[in-house]
């Protein structure tokens, strides 16, 4: 069995977010169900096999990590949060521990993501030996969260700006990319506006 950590991007400025109207200083601690967006992420993250769970702060740190308050998570504060999500990401696998395999890299605003999901990532990447990235398909279309591969951790940590887990997949050879099927959109909605946010709680 291999060990795969967590890495739970929160770190952004919800800048569509807050342009569109948004209340929040950021969407995260928006609250879904009765509970904060990124606290959702957070709480599926733990109850995965995945361990352990380190959540990347930076834009209204002090929010976010109220938010979290009671989990056990450790948390990782990236000071380059305005440069993009890719310094986000490098701040996360920099936190997990030299014995991680690998990292499933989850966005703070994914509510709907689900631990069974998060699980299934994991067990394709322990049966597809070699494998340096596992992604759910939705419709035939990758979408997140993502599994990196160590092997990965070096280039991962070498994206600039925006560019993200998937970008670096995009680059990748087909062979080398685990694509799990997915039903319904759980990996591919977002929370993006307020109007996303309305929606979801409507089906929430």
């Amino acid at each position: 069995m291999s060990n795969v950590g967590a890495v739970v991007l929160a770190a952004g400025r919800s800048s569509r977010y807050r342009a569109a109207g948004g209340a929040e200083a950021t969407k995260l601690v928006a609250e879904l169900g009765g509970r904060a967006i990124v606290r959702r992420v957070v709480e599926a993250a733990l109850a995965s096999r995945a361990r352990p769970v380190v959540v990347v702060v930076g834009h209204a740190r002090e929010a976010v990590e109220a938010a979290l308050l009671g989990l056990p998570v450790a948390v990782a504060f990236n000071p380059d949060f305005a440069a993009g999500v890719a310094s986000s990401l490098g701040a996360g696998l920099r936190a997990l521990p030299p014995d991680a395999d690998g990292a499933l890299v989850l966005l703070g605003d994914m509510p709907n993501v689900g631990a069974a999901l998060l699980d299934r990532l994991i067990g394709a990447f322990n049966a597809a030996a070699g494998a340096a990235a596992v992604a759910p398909v939705v419709a035939g279309r990758r979408g997140n969260p993502v599994l990196l591969a160590r092997t990965l951790f070096a280039q991962a940590m070498r994206l600039e700006g925006d560019e993200g887990a998937r970008r670096l997949l995009a680059g990748l050879a087909p062979g080398r990319v685990t694509e799990i099927e997915t039903v319904g959109a759980d990996a591919a909605f977002d929370v993006d506006t307020p109007e996303d946010l309305a929606a979801s709680r409507a089906r929430d």
